[in-house]
């Protein structure tokens, strides 16, 4: 896991209409960046449709909110019109973001060992550095957590 003070890995992603965004692009606002598993699954659906609610109160903040997975941009696009989410995700199939923000670790569910994303969120602040790093997030409260951590 990256920890807090460190410059930012940057990222190179399509979005859900294979637009590419950079972490450069958002110099000059928080990043609220997290990672998740999957699309449509129970515990993503509540973290994304959470940060979703709360999306103009981040925006109020200068901040802007980022989901990353392993999903096609195909599983995004579904996925953010489903749940009306106004915020990105970003596709990242060849996990070179997850794999930079060392989030994609060993799992053990239900006494089987697979690899997958660990769910973690980074606040990166204005200059592009990891300000906070929340690790193993629940997804019901994170974006309520992620939140009062702007302040």
């Amino acid at each position: 896991m990256l920890d807090a003070g460190i410059k930012a890995p940057s990222f190179s992603l399509p979005d859900k209409d294979g637009v590419i965004h950079t972490l450069e692009e958002y110099k000059g606002k928080k990043v609220v960046l997290y990672f998740y598993s999957r699309d449509n699954t129970s515990g993503c659906t509540k973290q994304a449709c959470g940060f979703g609610e709360l999306y103009p109160q981040f925006l109020e903040k200068n901040a802007v909110v980022i989901g990353i997975s392993k999903d096609s941009a195909a599983s995004h696009l579904k996925f953010s019109e489903k749940y009306s989410l106004p915020f990105t995700l970003l596709s990242d199939t060849e996990l070179e973001a997850i794999k930079a923000y060392d989030v994609w670790q060993e799992k053990k569910m239900y006494g089987k060992v697979s690899m997958g994303v660990v769910r973690t969120t980074y606040l990166i602040n204005e200059d592009g550095e990891i300000e906070k790093v929340f690790k193993k997030v629940k997804a019901a409260e994170n974006p309520e957590q992620m939140l009062k951590a702007l302040d």
